[in-house]
C-alpha cells in the first residue's frame, strides 16, 4: 500500500516537474503549458503508453492534466469503432463532459466569490 502511494507521488511530481520546466526553462505561457501537456497525454494515449502508466501510478497519473488529453483520446477512439468517423468527435465530449462541466461551474462560483488580484 505504502509503494502504491510513493509512485503516485512520484510520477505525478514527474508531471509536475516538465510542466514547471515548461514555463521556467522553455518560457512557454500558461496556454501553450497546458495544451502542450494535453496533446502529450492525448499522444501518449493513442500509443497505449498511458493506460500502463495509470496502472502503475494510479492517482499520479489520472490527477494531472495530461490525463484529460489520454481521457480524450479514449473516448474518441471508443466511439470510433461504434459510431465511425462522428463517434470520434462526439466521444471526445461524451467521456469527458462531466470534468469540463466541473471546471466551468466552479470556475463561475470562485469567480463570484473571489477578487482576483491584480
Amino acid at each position: 500500500m505504502l509503494a502504491m502511494f510513493f509512485w503516485a507521488f512520484v510520477i505525478g511530481g514527474i508531471i509536475c516537474v516538465i510542466g514547471q520546466l515548461l514555463f521556467d526553462v522553455a518560457k512557454l505561457t500558461p496556454g501553450h503549458t497546458l495544451s502542450l501537456l494535453v496533446a502529450i497525454g492525448a499522444v501518449l494515449g493513442g500509443l497505449g503508453l498511458y493506460e500502463p502508466l495509470i496502472d502503475f501510478a494510479g492517482a499520479g497519473a489520472t490527477i494531472p492534466i495530461t490525463s484529460f488529453g489520454n481521457s480524450l483520446v479514449n473516448g474518441a477512439m471508443q466511439e470510433a469503432d461504434l459510431h465511425g468517423v462522428v463517434g470520434v468527435l462526439t466521444g471526445m465530449f461524451e467521456v469527458t463532459s462531466s470534468g469540463i462541466s466541473a471546471a466551468i461551474i466552479f470556475g463561475f462560483i470562485g469567480a463570484l466569490l473571489f477578487k482576483p488580484k491584480g
